[in-house]
């Protein structure tokens, strides 16, 4: 349509210089017939393509268009691509789920991690140890990890998840860095020598929801997330590396007897 516009264009400019020829009042029916009306010095290098597609030269150019594939060959070299890409991206999967899978331990390896800690795993509880005793009055000053606990006979204390143990095994804690009693006190620099407490693990149990919370304001940030820590409730049986005082004898028992004493001397 373009092209025959612009043909109408010059035929109607060119009617006015051949209006004595009876030829050129004729409309035009091809190019061929346009040529032979007008002389080649008024139109040089003039050779519109007539086609269905309308390719005219601007000195606008049009934006980068999007390509499409429509061969199968770009679709088998994107495929080869993707599949390749795809086989990487298993590749991660794969490393991640064997670094997520736990390490085998040996024994070397848990008695020293073990002991960085500040415990050592005697064994199994059996039937027929007699390890829990009746109160003593001493106390120590125990570090598991990057905690301390002050402890007695028969307290129970709640720590981080101990590795390497399990539920009723005998433990032997090694960083004790104080023992006390009612006579006399002993400091460790930094660890008391010669000194122990034993326990026993009872559970391993999660503590109570810890809520975290986080918001940028003016952001649309919220963040909510929620935490329970692992923990390893262990039950203290014994201290040593300090003398036990002995027990002190009830009042009322001695007021008792001292009652009884009289009324025989009375008697």
């Amino acid at each position: 349509m373009a092209s025959r516009r612009c043909l109408n264009a010059l035929s109607r400019q060119f009617s006015t210089v051949f209006h004595s020829n009876s030829q050129s009042l004729q409309p035009l029916k091809s190019l061929s017939h346009f040529r032979t009306l007008c002389p080649q010095r008024l139109i040089p290098n003039f050779s519109p393509q007539l086609s269905h597609s309308h390719n005219f030269s601007s000195p606008y150019k049009r934006p980068n268009e999007p390509k499409f594939v429509s061969n199968k060959e770009d679709e088998d070299e994107e495929g080869e691509k993707n599949g390749e890409t795809s086989e990487d991206e298993e590749g991660k999967c794969g490393s991640e789920s064997s670094s997520v899978i736990k390490r085998a331990y040996s024994v070397e390896e848990k008695i020293k991690e073990a002991a960085e800690i500040g415990y050592k795993v005697v064994g199994p509880l059996q039937h027929s140890d007699r390890v829990f005793k009746p109160y003593e009055p001493v106390f120590a000053v125990v570090q598991i990890g990057s905690h301390q606990f002050k402890v007695s006979n028969g307290d129970c204390i709640y720590t981080e998840r101990l590795k390497h143990c399990e539920v009723n095994d005998k433990l032997i804690l090694n960083k004790v860095l104080l023992l006390g009693a009612n006579n006399q006190t002993i400091v460790g620099r930094s660890i008391v020598p010669d000194a122990a407490v034993h326990a026993v693990v009872e559970e391993h149990a999660l503590d109570a929801k810890v809520i975290i919370f986080k918001k940028k304001r003016r952001k649309n940030y919220r963040r909510t997330k929620g935490h329970r820590q692992e923990l390893t409730r262990l039950r203290i049986t014994d201290i040593q590396g300090i003398e036990k005082p002995e027990k002190p004898s009830d009042r009322k028992t001695e007021k008792a007897l001292s009652k009884v004493d009289k009324v025989a001397v009375a008697a």
